[in-house]
C-alpha cells in the first residue's frame, strides 16, 4: 500500500473506530470480543483499501464487515461468564441514574433475538437509515421495518415489566 493510501486508511479508521466498537459491543455484549471482531474487520478492510473506490457507500460497507465479523464470532464456541451486579461504566460516574438507565437498556437489548438487536443498534444507536441497515444486513427494507417494530414493542414490554423490578434472565436463542 502506498504511503498516502495508508494515511487515508489510518484517518478513516481513527474517525470511525468509536462507532464501530459501539456497534460490535451492542451486537456481542462483550467489549473484548467486540474489539476482536472490529480488529478482524479492519484487517480485512486494510487488505481491500485500494479497492474502496469501487464501493458506493464506504461507511455502510465497513459497518457490514463489522456486523459480519460479529456474527462470525458468535458462531464460534465460547465459554460465557455472566457476572451479577453492575459492570463498571467508565463514561459516567457510577452514582448517577444515567448508569442505571444504560444498564437497563443493555439488559433489554440482550434479551432481543440477534437480528432484532442488530436492527435496533444500527437504526437508533448508530443513527443509520432503514435503507442503510437493509444494505448492511442484506435484507429488504420491509424486513428491517418489521423487525424494528417487533423489537421496539418487545423493548417497551420489557421496560414496562421491569418498572421497579430487575429485568428477567435472558431468553435462550
Amino acid at each position: 500500500m502506498r504511503v498516502d493510501e495508508e494515511r487515508e486508511y489510518v484517518e478513516y479508521v481513527r474517525a470511525q473506530l468509536p462507532r464501530l466498537h459501539r456497534v460490535a459491543v451492542l451486537v456481542l455484549g462483550d467489549r473484548d470480543r467486540a474489539e476482536d471482531a472490529v480488529q478482524n474487520a479492519l484487517t480485512t478492510l486494510y487488505k481491500r483499501w485500494s479497492k474502496r473506490g469501487e464501493v458506493s457507500n464506504l461507511d455502510a460497507y465497513v459497518h457490514s464487515m463489522v456486523v459480519r465479523a460479529c456474527l462470525s464470532d458468535q458462531r464460534r464456541p465460547w465459554t460465557r461468564v455472566f457476572l451479577r451486579g453492575s459492570p463498571p461504566d467508565t463514561e459516567v460516574d457510577a452514582g448517577t441514574s444515567q448508569v442505571d438507565e444504560r444498564l437497563a437498556v443493555r439488559q433489554a437489548l440482550e434479551r432481543l433475538p440477534e437480528r432484532q438487536r442488530l436492527v435496533v443498534a444500527l437504526r437508533f444507536l448508530c443513527d443509520m437509515s432503514v435503507a442503510d441497515v437493509a444494505q448492511v444486513l442484506g435484507r429488504s427494507e420491509g424486513t428491517i421495518k418489521a423487525q424494528t417494530s417487533v423489537a421496539l414493542r418487545t423493548l417497551r414490554e420489557l421496560f414496562e415489566a421491569s418498572a421497579g423490578a430487575e429485568l428477567p434472565a435472558r431468553r435462550s436463542a
